[in-house]
């Protein structure tokens, strides 16, 4: 039988708490200050790494340095907001397949989400790293809220027959993760790999 791990624990209510106390207050002007600041940060990150300018993310997001500022007094604050927004993106994205696809593509669908989840976090991991640091909660409530939106996709696969069933979502996160957190990984080995792993995913006959 396959294990379906929990989703909702005190380390996660609270990340979820914190999250939500730290966005509420916001006037609708700052909040679009803060989203564009976020966006323009991930887009930056991509292109020169972590160690990108704090001038850098503000004239991409079109907003003066203060406001930045005002937003993420530190550079480690902006690192965190993006990773926060990416794990929000793989709940999203979970949902959605869930709701509009079949249970194999979207299976497919949420797997390829995570590797470019993953890739992209590749280029501030050692900001990253600093951030888990500050904040030990950070890592442990975005790895349970990652893994909890693999098993909603994964469990529903494995319901209709199209994933074996000897398998569970931290077993997958294992696999998943070792493979994109390769320093030496090409966009066309990810690729490769998977496909291998999609095809280990299915019922043996």
């Amino acid at each position: 039988m396959t294990a379906h791990p929990k989703t909702t624990t005190a380390t996660a209510d609270r990340f979820d708490e914190e999250e939500a106390e730290a966005i509420r207050p916001m006037r609708a002007d700052a909040k679009r200050n803060y989203e564009r600041l976020v966006t323009a940060a991930r887009k930056v990150f991509a292109q020169v790494g972590g160690g990108a300018s704090m001038e850098a993310i503000a004239k991409e997001a079109g907003v003066g340095v203060g406001t930045l500022y005002r937003h993420f007094p530190k550079r480690i604050d902006v690192v965190e907001a993006v990773y926060r927004e990416d794990v929000d993106e793989l709940t999203t994205v979970a949902r959605a397949v869930v709701a509009d696809l079949e249970p194999w593509p979207a299976m497919v669908a949420w797997l390829e989400a995570f590797v470019r989840y993953a890739m992209g976090k590749k280029r501030f991991l050692n900001e990253l790293h600093e951030a888990f640091e500050k904040n030990p909660d950070l890592q442990s409530a975005s790895r349970e809220r990652i893994v909890g939106a693999l098993s909603i996709v994964l469990t529903r696969a494995q319901d209709a027959g199209v994933v074996r069933s000897d398998v569970d979502a931290p077993d997958l996160m294992q696999l998943l993760g070792s493979m994109c957190m390769s320093a030496t990984l090409t966009p066309d080995q990810s690729e490769r790999l998977l496909l291998m792993i999609e095809d280990g995913l299915r019922p043996r006959s």
